[in-house]
């Protein structure tokens, strides 16, 4: 294992992420905010509870969730993007990392900026709300599960985008629709019968509603289900970084 090499794909994206903290960091904390001065404290303290958690308190794994959905997409997809953009990933290719290492230092960098925006919000969240982490080792594994999960599908759509508009047409058009109708503000269960079912196909129910658990101890959906739900969405990127790498899709002229 080239550690060197491991390294200094790591940094340089860390750096980036640096040199652009206004960007990166302040925007995504500033923007989640505003759901907690809106919903939390100013709309939430006229709503009733749901399953004996306080509304504020309850959209908080969701607006997590949203969050990090989004920036491991965003973060991921763009990091691998840059070089094919300008070239450079041809001197990555060729220097003497293998693909493993590769997908390592960006995804890891990816997951480990989203991992700690979450942790940020999760920290920001307490001067508007008051919450409770039943369960913060679940929490905290979630968390990172699902950072790397979603870093590893945005480094599949910085491969697939051959321009900028793609790098946002599945966050914006897809992810980000599938959260909001995944339970982030509300109970499945306070949906009709039908609209439940049809619900259950939304695979970011099982994310939003397995990190719920870890906070209050109530989800919509079995914990189990959600961890083997997010599990198998990982196995699946990394199935396709796998054909990506041994054909060279969109990576060798």
């Amino acid at each position: 294992m080239n550690l060197y090499g491991i390294r200094a794909i790591y940094q340089f994206e860390m750096n980036r992420m640096r040199r652009t903290l206004l960007q990166s960091v302040a925007s995504p904390v500033i923007s989640t905010s505003l759901y907690f001065v809106v919903f939390g404290a100013a709309i939430g303290s006229r709503m009733a509870e749901i399953d004996g958690v306080g509304y504020g308190a309850f959209i908080i794994p969701g607006l997590i969730m949203l969050m990090l959905l989004n920036e491991s997409i965003s973060n991921a997809s763009f990091g691998i993007y840059m070089p094919k953009f300008t070239g450079t990933i041809y001197e990555v290719l060729s220097a003497p990392v293998s693909p493993l290492e590769i997908v390592i230092g960006y995804v890891g960098a990816a997951a480990t900026k989203s991992t700690i925006l979450g942790l940020l919000i999760l920290l920001t969240a307490r001067i508007f709300v008051p919450y409770e982490i039943q369960h913060p080792f679940w929490m905290l594994g979630f968390l990172v599960l699902t950072a790397i999960t979603f870093s590893l599908f945005g480094f599949i759509i910085g491969i697939w985008a051959d321009g900028f508009e793609k790098l946002q047409i599945i966050p914006l058009m897809i992810v980000t629709p599938l959260a909001f109708l995944g339970g982030s503000f509300y109970s499945i269960n306070m949906l009709p019968p039908l609209w439940q079912t049809i619900t259950l196909f939304n695979p970011v129910v099982y994310l939003i509603s397995g990190f719920r658990w870890s906070f209050y101890g109530v989800a919509d959906v079995h914990m189990a289900v959600s961890l083997a739900m997010t599990s198998i969405f990982l196995f699946i990127c990394i199935a396709i970084v796998w054909w990506i790498f041994r054909t060279g899709y969109r990576l060798k002229p």
